[in-house]
Parts: structure tokens; sequence; C-alpha cells
């Protein structure tokens, strides 16, 4: 079966792709985000692994939604097969080296649903902090009571 995967690393600017097929890599490039997105759309369905890091679940949605097999992989697997420095080319190899292992465990990729749940608990979680913490109030003229806390959030 000569399934293409693709391993890619993500990054804020530039995306690492990294290309086999039968265990074989064709190509190990550096991609801006709109590239990687013109890549993916151009590309027949193929098996797509990210490691999973922030943004690896919008780009998982976007690649399934254009007909590819996505999949996470855990960044401590990714860094136990590394065989040298840390590079975004070494992560985009490393990544395709890590899929195929047996009793690999993929992790699952959060809805959409379920990444807005996760960001209005954050934004609770750093209100409360804030709410609380003594260096975020201004303090009244004799500096014993709160009078305006700064990142209060309203809503």
């Amino acid at each position: 079966m000569n399934k293409l995967r693709i391993g890619v690393d993500l990054a804020h600017k530039l995306i690492q792709v990294c290309s086999s097929t039968n265990n074989k890599v064709h190509s190990n490039n550096e991609m801006t985000l709109q590239q990687f997105s013109e890549y993916l759309v151009s590309l027949s369905p193929s098996t797509i692994i990210f490691e999973a890091c922030a943004s690896a679940n919008y780009w998982h949605q976007f690649a399934t939604s254009l007909g590819h097999n996505s999949l996470l992989i855990s960044a401590r697997l990714v860094m136990s097969v590394r065989q040298s420095q840390k590079t975004d080319k070494n992560d985009a190899l490393a990544i395709l080296q890590a899929s195929p292992l047996p009793d690999v465990h993929f992790i699952t990729a959060k809805s959409i649903n379920e990444q807005q749940a996760q960001s209005m608990l954050k934004l609770r979680e750093h209100r409360n902090q804030h709410d609380t913490h003594p260096k975020s109030c201004i303090l009244n003229k004799d500096d014993t009571h709160p009078k305006v806390c700064i990142f209060r959030i309203f809503y």
C-alpha cells in the first residue's frame, strides 16, 4: 500500500512538513501557514500526523474537513523518538518515525465546542486569580481597602 504519510511540526509562523511513502522520506520542507493550507487542499487524501500542541486541533479539523486521515501524537513520544538535537526538521521526521510504532496511542482531538468550553474555563480561572491577587488592585488613600480591580472582566 503506497499511502502517503505526512508528519507535521507546527509553529507560530512556519510549519515543517515531512512526507513519506513506504517508510521512505521524500521531502522535509518548511512552509508558511498559507502555503501549508494550500498544500493540504491540493493533496489527495493522506494520513497526516500532527504533534499535539496549541494549534493542532485547528489543523486537525481543517485536514479532516478536506478528507485526510488526521492524527495527533504526543509530544513526549516524539521527544523520545527524536535522534538528534531539537529542530523543526528533526521533529517532523520524529513524528513520522513515531507514528507506526506498536502500541502508539494517538490523542483525541477536541471539537470546536470542547475548545470553546476550555477557553471559557481558562478565562474564568484567569479572572478569579486576578480578582483575589493583592497586586491586581489599586488601593484607597489609606492603603487598606481595594478601590478598583484592574483586570476585572465583566460579562
